[in-house]
């Protein structure tokens, strides 16, 4: 028995969409990161849509050349969180061992289950079944005798597919594929296996993994086993579980006794508690501040918008929240910014309006400071006028490198 499966719902976020609208059935549908905009992107094209090549990340505009008859639908990512709650729901009624790998993604292992279900294949099929009856949404399986190869089989064959793939199918099913298709195998790296004429699959598994180490370290290890279509890794129910919140605060130096200090208290804040939630690839919905005065009167106060990591998301929320919650003149001792209900973000792209470039944005500044240090980049809202007259001048009192050129970033 092959007992390890990986379902992957099809065309997630524009099957959401339909399951809710019938009369979408049938149609091609685009979610774009902002459908009004000819700089949106494609999040999710339906199957009717890929017919005519629309892809995802494809820009809004180039779709729509296209297929011009698509039918542009605003993300709800609302809708996305509960209907994949369902459907692990689902899943967790073959077997108590599911990992969540994204939110329409998750690996079973159902070894003991056959004397309640059946074999692999047919526990397969009836949760194909479950999601059709239940929820409306069709999903492919791949079955296997490990979690690399059941989700490269759930990636052969879409949609609404089930797809067996055993070790010794590996040099005939995958090792012809182009190696960017291998599972952990981005489009650098393939580029950089190209320029070492690794240009498929199999190409990858018959190099030695001693020069693999060489080039790419502890990864080259892993592209040699998994090339091979070996993982030892098991299912691991409590893998996906989440954080409940992030955050940090700060006791101050002196009290706050102004909006404008306040404010850049907490944009330092979000900015720290965004990094944090994008390393780790959560977003939140669900963002608190904590304010603390100087008698020691404490209060915490909260509001929830669309799931968002951006940190200039946070910082306009936790402003709000602090214009209708203090005075601006009780002395303030302590500040705090929180996000919570978090998600793991598993599509690292936009999913809402106007996004894209503080994505971009917010991930480079992330970049920089990993590799600099947090002073090598900086909102200009932070500095006082002398610490950024020393800054210009490369006589910064931060012991990370200084970068010629101050950058400003409002």
């Amino acid at each position: 028995m092959l007992p390890i499966l990986h379902v992957d719902m099809n065309a997630f976020y524009a099957s959401c969409h339909q399951a809710k609208d019938p009369s979408l059935k049938g149609k091609p549908i685009l979610v774009a990161g902002d459908p009004k905009k000819r700089t949106g992107i494609i999040l999710t094209a339906s199957y009717e849509a890929r017919r005519y090549g629309v892809k995802t990340a494809m820009p809004n505009w180039q779709a729509k050349q296209l297929c011009p008859h698509a039918i542009f639908i605003k993300p709800d990512y609302d809708l996305y969180v509960r209907t994949s709650q369902k459907v692990m729901e689902i899943l967790g009624k073959f077997t108590p061992l599911v990992e969540v790998f994204s939110i329409d993604e998750a690996w079973l292992d159902v070894t003991g289950c056959e004397g309640l279900f059946g074999d692999s294949v047919t526990i397969a099929h009836k949760i194909q079944e479950a999601i059709r009856t239940e929820l409306d949404l069709s999903c492919s399986i791949g079955v296997s005798s490990n979690k690399l190869l059941a989700k490269m089989a759930s990636d052969l064959k879409k949609p609404n597919a089930i797809t067996v793939l055993s070790a010794d199918d590996v040099p005939r099913m995958l090792w012809p594929l182009p190696v960017d298709k291998l599972f952990g195998v981005g489009s650098r790296m393939a580029e950089h296996l190209n320029l070492m004429n690794i240009k498929t699959i199999g190409d990858l598994a018959r190099v030695p993994q001693e020069l693999l180490e060489g080039v790419f370290g502890l990864n080259g290890r892993y592209l040699h086993l998994w090339a091979n279509g070996i993982d030892t890794s098991t299912v691991d129910p409590h893998a996906g579980e989440d954080a409940k919140s992030m955050g940090h605060s700060i006791t101050l130096p002196k009290d706050i006794i102004s909006y404008e200090e306040a404010e850049t208290v907490l944009l330092s804040l979000s900015e720290q508690v965004g990094r944090r939630i994008r390393r780790e690839n959560y977003m939140g919905r669900t963002v608190t501040i904590t304010l603390r005065d100087n008698t020691f009167c404490t209060i915490t106060r909260s509001a929830t918008v669309s799931y968002t990591n951006s940190t200039e998301d946070i910082y306009n929320l936790a402003k709000k929240l602090l214009y209708s919650n203090w005075d601006g003149k009780t002395p303030l001792r302590l500040l705090g910014v929180s996000i919570s209900q978090l998600v793991k973000e598993f599509e690292q792209k936009s999913l809402f309006d106007n996004d894209e470039k503080k994505r971009k944005l917010n991930k480079v500044i992330d970049q920089i400071k990993d590799k600099f240090g947090d002073g090598a980049i900086f909102r200009a809202k932070l500095l006082n006028d002398e610490e950024l007259n020393r800054r210009k001048l490369g006589k910064s009192d931060n012991n990370a490198p200084t970068l010629r050129g101050i950058k400003r970033i409002k």
